[in-house]
């Protein structure tokens, strides 16, 4: 049983409680590690352990706070088979997937981070009788809070900028997915990042972020996860005058027009319907086609849909791994269930599967439902599964309002040659993020969010070293 541990002030730690909860490997349902329970009193740690390190680590240098990360990414890169296996094992993803995406791009955000502190300018502005300078300084003691979807991935995504911008941290990963979160805790160790400049705290929501986010020390909140919880965050952090950052659900539209590049289409949308079991906040789980080609395509989605193999995520033939949790599973199961009582038509899938070798794992066929009105549960709310509706449409007008036509505005993909059509429906579509011709498409120098219920703020190249400092105008008579 692999004990994992909080990392306080620079070493490894149980909680205070001595408590442990049980972390489970999805592909066959079995424990095979526990972490710390963790309490208010460990939050009270790390804040003290965070707040007793920035001022050293504010006042480095820009390049000596750059090099510490620029280590960071290279130890990562290194220990990828290492950081692959222990992501696989936890979320249940295929492994191919771990080592193709999600541990380069944690190595990639903290390389990316480290370059970027040293481009990050400050404005200033010549009056004639005076100068005016602005100053971008840290903002002290910062909490980030990632999900369990894209563990690492994400983690670091909040980790480093605030560490780049000359913040200390404490950061929570998912309770679900902690294992890579805990061997980022011992390169950090190895690397020599001094003690208190990044804290991890391992638990639940309820017992661990909560007290995270209403700490008075704490003056800003990176979150990603539910609206749900994002909410909740907002309530407690807004009039307590915190900055916050929340990167919350989607219900995100894929519009083909009879006029895109058919093969590609097809391809694409298979794979942002369905990676990493769907359970990518950017997938695109309302699929909306032109009657034109509606026939064609849903014919050709359900063959190809048909084909990808369920099964044990260290098989390198498998497409759809294991879904991250029991919980999880049975939502998603559910929701399946709501969709054949709002009337919906199960066109593959639908269903839990247990594939040979790992019987007792958590898989569910990715499944393709029509005939559901754009209205229903199903089509608002979200599943993050792997579960898409398809519905045809007549005209670009009729197109806009389906896809605008949900609480939330997370992303959006566009299929089609017209140019002027493509430019419409990025400017129109109330999403923060309109992909044309693609998907995940992603330059980490872009800012990254969305509206309405998806989330407040952007992060993402100098949109997130911008959240993670506060400016300040000098201004100097001649």
């Amino acid at each position: 049983m692999i004990q994992i541990l909080n990392y306080i002030d620079g070493e490894l730690s149980q909680a205070e409680s001595n408590n442990w909860l049980p972390v489970m490997n999805p592909a066959i349902e079995e424990q095979y590690a526990k972490l710390p329970d963790s309490h208010e009193e460990d939050v009270n740690k790390a804040v003290e352990a965070a707040q007793k390190a920035y001022p050293a680590w504010s006042r480095l240098s820009i390049n000596e706070r750059s090099a510490f990360l620029i280590k960071i990414a290279d130890a990562i890169e290194a220990k990828l088979e290492e950081l692959a296996m222990a992501e696989c094992v936890d979320n249940g993803k295929p492994l191919k997937l771990a080592k193709r995406v999600d541990i380069p791009r944690a190595s990639s955000n903290f390389r990316f981070f480290g370059n970027a502190i040293t481009q990050f300018a400050s404005e200033s502005h010549d009056m004639g009788t005076a100068i005016n300078y602005t100053l971008r300084q840290p903002l002290g003691v910062v909490s980030c809070i990632s999900p369990w979807n894209l563990p690492l991935y994400l983690f670091s995504w909040k980790i480093a900028p605030a560490l780049a911008a000359g913040n200390t941290v404490v950061a929570k990963p998912s309770e679900v997915t902690p294992m890579t979160a805990f061997l980022l805790a011992k390169i950090c160790i190895e690397v020599g990042l001094p003690k208190g400049v990044l804290n991890i705290i391992h638990g639940t929501g309820e017992n661990v972020g909560s007290f995270m986010t209403s700490h008075p020390k704490v003056k800003a909140i990176s979150f990603t996860g539910s609206t749900r919880v994002g909410a909740e965050i907002a309530k407690v952090a807004v009039p307590a005058f915190k900055k916050v950052s929340l990167e919350m659900g989607g219900k995100n539209p894929n519009l083909i027009f009879a006029d895109c590049d058919y093969d590609k289409m097809l391809a694409t949308t298979l794979h942002s319907s369905f990676a990493n079991q769907g359970q990518i906040c950017l997938c695109g789980s309302r699929i909306y086609v032109e009657k034109k080609i509606y026939d064609r395509f849903k014919a050709d989605f359900v063959q190809k849909t048909k084909e990808l193999i369920v099964g044990n995520p260290l098989d390198e033939k498998t497409k759809i791994g294991a879904i991250v949790s029991k919980l999880h599973y049975e939502k998603i199961l559910s929701y399946i269930e709501i969709a054949k009582s709002e009337g919906g038509q199960i066109l593959c899938g639908g269903k839990a599967v247990h594939p040979e070798g790992v019987e007792n794992g958590l898989y569910i066929q990715p499944t393709i439902i029509e005939g559901l009105p754009n209205n229903c549960r199903t089509n608002q709310e979200e599943i993050f599964g792997p579960v898409v509706t398809i519905m045809p449409f007549e005209n670009d007008e009729e197109a806009l309002e389906l896809a605008n036509g949900t609480p939330y505005g997370l992303s959006s993909t566009v299929w089609t040659s017209n140019l002027t059509r493509a430019h419409r429906m990025a400017r129109d579509i109330e999403a923060g993020i309109v992909w044309i011709n693609t998907w995940l498409h992603r330059d980490l120098r872009t800012p990254f969010g969305g509206v309405k219920q998806s989330g407040i703020g952007r992060e993402g190249g100098f949109e997130a070293l911008r959240f993670f400092t506060e400016t300040k105008n000098v201004c100097i008579q001649y």
